[in-house]
């Protein structure tokens, strides 16, 4: 009996601990319905979730809310190993409700801009990362915000094609 009893008492614990996303953030905040952000804005996504037209402006409290990972890999612009912070690709998808979307243009401070395909945020940990070891990404330093590929984990990221899916200065989504 109390054999049953502790049983029971740590099954309704565990289920009444809420299950992390698959990129460890917990529950994700609705993009969609934040307040206008208090501070610069960091990253901006337009275009179409769900049938409707969105317009998100992100700063750096909204994107931290999102939570954080890390990604150790090389680059195909700087030598050795780096330890990228940010935060994941497919947590930033799932808090738009964006399920329908199959591709993303990504829109650098410079205008350089690339197709991805949402597929790449599946598969893999890719972030929009704002920290290299250790340090905040600034305009000079390819930040605020840099969309980092793990290479290094998967061999087949370590390819031209993946490369150009690398932008540095982001600042815009592009939702089709």
């Amino acid at each position: 009996m109390v054999l049953t009893s502790i049983v029971a008492g740590m099954l309704a614990m565990a289920l009444a601990v809420p299950a992390p996303s698959q990129g460890g953030a917990g529950v994700l905040p609705d993009l969609l319905k934040l307040p206008e952000p208090q501070g610069d804005v960091i990253l901006e996504i337009t275009g179409r979730v769900a049938q409707r037209s969105v317009h998100v402006k992100l700063d750096w409290e909204s994107l931290e809310a999102l939570g954080t990972h890390s990604v150790s890999t090389t680059t195909s612009w700087t030598d050795g190993m780096h330890v990228f912070e940010g935060v994941l690709a497919r947590d930033v998808m799932a808090a738009l409700g964006a399920e329908d979307v199959e591709t993303v243009r990504a829109v650098a401070l410079n205008e350089y801009e690339v197709s991805i395909p949402v597929t790449d945020f599946e598969r893999y940990d890719v972030i929009f990362a704002w920290a290299m070891d250790g340090k905040r990404l600034t305009a000079r330093d390819k930040g605020p915000l840099w969309i980092v590929y793990p290479r290094v984990e998967h061999s087949e990221l370590q390819d031209e094609k993946y490369d150009h899916r690398w932008v540095w200065q982001l600042y815009r989504l592009i939702l089709p």
